[in-house]
């Protein structure tokens, strides 16, 4: 049985969340705000997080980024805002998707299960992905380069995976879409510059040779050179 995180100061959203989530076979562990919420990350088998953005004290998007120096865990973010820079800046914060409320059983139903589908498949085929002096981590879901490693979130992961199996091809922002999300759905296509701007900041700090590799192809897509 998959566990499901679920953090959200108001008590009517997490009983409704765990409602429609538990008659599909899931586990719920309810907090009602992200400090507690990065304690069960810390000390339990967390398979996804669902998160709330607008919380007191500490607030969606810094509970986020905190789940992701601890863990690659998925997380998917709660919000009542329509607002595509505040959508953004949730895939900004590691992200790796979001439902805008309201939403039905349907909706959040579909979009925990393909994230929990790929994750289910990366453990069935755990070989690393090797190119040059890069390597691609499934344990870890991290990136390494020489002695350098990079953690990335589930979505940067899969696009960095489509990308580096498939050397100088150029993939279309739609295609990578597909592959990382594994629908189309819902997902705004602009998620992808999102999730790549975020993997160019990352591969920057770390003093991997970001221009060399990570390549935009203008009016097209993205490609791994």
């Amino acid at each position: 049985m998959r566990t499901i995180l679920l953090i959200d100061d108001e008590h009517r959203m997490l009983d409704l969340l765990e409602l429609f989530l538990e008659p599909h076979g899931f586990k719920c562990i309810k907090v009602d705000n992200g400090k507690k919420g990065l304690e069960i990350v810390e000390k339990e088998k967390v398979s996804l997080v669902l998160l709330d953005v607008m919380m007191p004290d500490m607030d969606g998007w810094e509970v986020c980024k905190k789940i992701h120096e601890l863990s690659a865990v998925p997380v998917i973010m709660l919000t009542a805002r329509s607002d595509k820079s505040d959508l953004v800046k949730g895939l900004e914060f590691g992200a790796d998707d979001y439902i805008t409320k309201p939403f039905d059983e349907r909706e959040l139903v579909a979009r925990v299960n393909a994230l929990l589908r790929r994750t289910t498949n990366d453990e069935v085929d755990n070989s690393n992905v090797v190119y040059g002096d890069f390597i691609l981590n499934r344990d870890s879901y991290s990136l390494h380069y020489k002695n350098v490693e990079v953690q990335l979130t589930l979505k940067e992961f899969y696009i960095i995976k489509t990308l580096i199996t498939h050397p100088k091809r150029t993939f279309t922002r739609e295609q990578l879409l597909h592959t990382a999300w594994d629908y189309n759905t819902f997902t705004d296509i602009r998620t992808v510059d999102s999730h790549i701007r975020n993997l160019r900041e990352k591969l920057k700090a770390a003093g991997f040779p970001l221009n060399d590799f990570l390549l935009t192809v203008w009016g097209i897509g993205y490609k791994w050179n």
